[in-house]
């Protein structure tokens, strides 16, 4: 009696919602919203009723990983459909979908943390990055460039911001797949250090690096940050999708760390996720521990005025700040669309429910940059010298002038 009294409940709340939907029931039970219907919705098991009946993003997301339901049609669909049907005061206060203030872990879990995530395997990944394994927002400077356009837009943009030169030391934190590294050494003639804690990374850009030629020009370090000696002092520092994994507390560790690396003078470019909300603190909610268990454990986020602020106190000048937000909803969607081409290929790789859970993952955060729920920003600041003085140019005439970048020999 109350698996019917449910089953009507959410059928009225679909039918309230006048949601573009096709429900069909483990029963062979079947109801109709709208025609034609962009989603199909197939519930699986009565373990799924009690989410569509007071539903939320976290408990979908966890029933769809699970497989007490499918879901038919596309993620951006999709998407659109499950914040229309949450409820809406609750949505306001979950919004953070993928924000994701992560529940943060001791430092102590560092390295388990990144291996969780990172170390699936390198073939998955080539599923859906670009060619040279970027795992971080793109830079469109058209809205139909390709992702290997837009992810080497990226590090060429970065290299820019951080004004490199030749025979600078650059310190590249959270190196990924090195594809920052490898660009910066070979078109600006910098020697750059990758520092890492995922082993898959670290052997593929050891093999990289060899198999470019760039032994005299990159290297790669399985390490913390933390403990990168106070004696190896570098030029220009970048930290790329990686301070989201440092935790609110630990910022002023984190930028203090990066201000004793960084030589008097020199400059740091720090690109992460960001919270929109002011106030926001930890989520404590269904979405933060779905995200907690199944996708990225260890990780926070914050307004960007509390990243300025944390580098400020670190004696860290803010010079530029720029908000990325379109480029990664942009990003993330060329992802979902490259995995779900690829969907038997990485099913075949992590299973089903690892599939589900990039899945709605990806698809999740790209709708959440589109919506504003969370940001991107990249900053760049500097260590003055001693008499105050901070040397950078006067203007962003660098960043974007069209002169080709240095390619050197080897």
């Amino acid at each position: 009696m109350l698996r019917v009294q449910m089953l009507n409940m959410i059928e009225q709340r679909m039918r309230h919602l006048a949601l573009p939907l096709s429900i069909n029931f483990w029963d062979e039970r079947e109801v109709m919203l709208g025609d034609p219907s962009k989603v199909k919705l197939f519930v699986r098991s009565p373990l799924a009723l009690t989410s569509l009946a007071h539903p939320s993003l976290g408990k979908l997301a966890q029933n769809y990983v699970e497989q007490h339901i499918d879901l038919e049609g596309s993620m951006r669909d999709i998407m659109r459909l499950g914040e229309r049907l949450c409820d809406a005061g609750a949505l306001m206060n979950k919004k953070n979908w993928l924000n994701l203030s992560w529940l943060l872990q001791p430092q102590r879990n560092a390295r388990k943390n990144i291996s969780y995530h990172y170390d699936v395997s390198n073939d998955f990944y080539t599923l859906f990055l670009d060619k040279r394994m970027v795992y971080s927002c793109a830079y469109f400077k058209h809205p139909d460039d390709s992702l290997d356009s837009a992810q080497e837009q990226k590090l060429d943009h970065i290299c820019r911001k951080l004004n490199l030169g030749s025979g600078e030391q650059f310190l590249d934190i959270g190196c990924g797949w090195g594809g920052l590294i490898f660009l910066a050494a070979e078109n600006y003639g910098v020697h750059a250090t990758g520092i890492t804690l995922s082993q898959n990374q670290y052997d593929y850009v050891n093999q990289q690096i060899i198999q470019r030629g760039l032994q005299s020009h990159c290297k790669v370090l399985l390490m913390d940050y933390q403990k990168l000696p106070a004696t190896e002092q570098y030029d220009k520092i970048s930290s790329v999708g990686m301070f989201e994994h440092v935790g609110i507390k630990n910022l002023p560790c984190y930028f203090g760390k990066i201000h004793q690396l960084l030589k008097p003078g020199g400059l740091v470019m720090n690109h992460g996720i960001t919270d929109t909300n002011l106030n926001g603190n930890g989520l404590g909610s269904d979405i933060g521990e779905f995200i907690e268990q199944y996708v990225f454990p260890g990780g926070e986020l914050t307004h960007v005025t509390n990243v300025v602020k944390a580098m400020s106190q670190q004696n860290l000048e803010c010079l530029d700040v720029e908000n990325l937000r379109p480029h990664y909803a942009k990003t993330l969607w060329h992802w979902v669309d490259r995995l779900e081409a690829q969907q038997n290929n990485a099913k075949g790789m992590i299973g089903e429910k690892k599939y589900r859970i990039w899945q709605i993952y990806m698809g999740g955060s790209a709708y959440a940059f589109e919506r504003g729920w969370m940001s991107l920003f990249q900053i760049v600041a500097g260590k003055p010298l001693a008499d105050g003085s901070l040397p950078y140019p006067f203007t962003r005439e660098h960043v974007y002038a069209s002169a080709p970048a240095l390619t050197t020999q080897h």
